[in-house]
């Protein structure tokens, strides 16, 4: 399939010359990294840039690094390098739970973190992870630096807090407490390159505190403190868990789609909270729990 439309086509070599490009062109501009959103949303008429800025030449911008008690994520760091880091696997294993459901190998190999968060779906299997982490995302505009709180960068479906002439380029996670964990599930139709009927990630430390979000069950990726209020400061047992069901309906606003019903959606969720409970804190015991295994019985 031909590309829709014509278009220049630019690779600076720094954020300063980047930044002079998306100034010159404002919001007939769009960025690329992987390009594996960029490309279909072009070919299905959904943009129609006068330029692709294309960043891969960016240093800056590449690399994971551990660094004054964060984790940095570079905006051309793709889900293929976060499943080969060992320092993302164990500081961050939701995030890496996340990474190994994002669409096939071949996608993975091309489709960076940055780019799945400035997409900005509400099916985004990045954002509950990174809701949970509690992550910064680090913006370079016109006005310089600035660091938006994940819990801000979400408006609307596929709109985010970032400006006409700014660029993300960096993830910052905060590292976990030691004594924590948390686990990511996402239930698709198939194996494959689908995207979530429902996403959920839980984080539990050692002190009973909890971190819950979720993907594909409203408008955008969200925290559910109401859950997470319910369960602080207390043991996780079956009452417990019970009473935290019992709150599903009122937690999430799903729809009906090509990809399930909104009743489906409800009931998995409440299944996949009950799992995804007791497989953080059996991470967090033993630092083994399967997520991919925690969904066969919803095939």
């Amino acid at each position: 399939m031909a590309l829709a439309h014509e278009f220049d086509y630019a690779r600076p070599a720094s954020l300063a010359e980047a930044l002079e490009l998306l100034k010159i062109h404002r919001s007939k501009a769009k960025i690329l990294a992987g390009g594996t959103d960029l490309i279909v949303n072009i070919k299905e008429g959904m943009c129609s840039p006068s330029i692709l800025i294309d960043i891969k030449e960016i240093e800056e911008l590449k690399g994971i690094k551990q660094e004054a008690g964060y984790i940095s994520i570079g905006a051309l760091v793709s889900f293929s390098q976060i499943l080969e880091s060992s320092l993302i696997k164990q500081q961050l294993p939701m995030l890496w739970d996340a990474a190994a459901t994002v669409a096939s190998s071949g996608i993975r190999n091309r489709a960076s973190l940055a780019g799945n968060l400035v997409s900005a779906v509400p099916s985004l299997d990045s954002a509950p992870p990174l809701l949970c982490y509690e992550a910064l995302l680090r913006c370079y505009g016109e006005e310089g630096y600035r660091d938006i709180p994940i819990s801000e960068w979400f408006k609307a479906p596929r709109k985010t807090a970032l400006k006409e002439a700014e660029l993300l380029t960096q993830i910052l996670i905060p590292l976990p407490p030691a004594d924590s964990s948390g686990i990511y599930l996402k239930l698709g139709r198939y194996n494959g390159e689908d995207l979530a009927q429902a996403g959920w990630a839980i984080w539990i430390s050692r002190d009973q505190q909890y971190r819950i979000a979720h993907c594909a069950l409203a408008p955008t990726p969200q925290r559910v403190t109401a859950i997470e209020n319910l369960l602080k400061g207390k043991s996780m047992d079956e009452t417990l868990i019970q009473e935290a069901i019992g709150m599903m309906e009122s937690a999430i606003q799903p729809i009906t789609d090509i990809r399930s019903t909104r009743e489906y959606r409800i009931h998995v969720s409440k299944v996949m909270l009950r799992r995804g409970l007791k497989a953080a804190m059996d991470r967090l015991e033993s630092k083994t729990a399967n997520p991919r295994a925690l969904l066969g019985g919803f095939a």
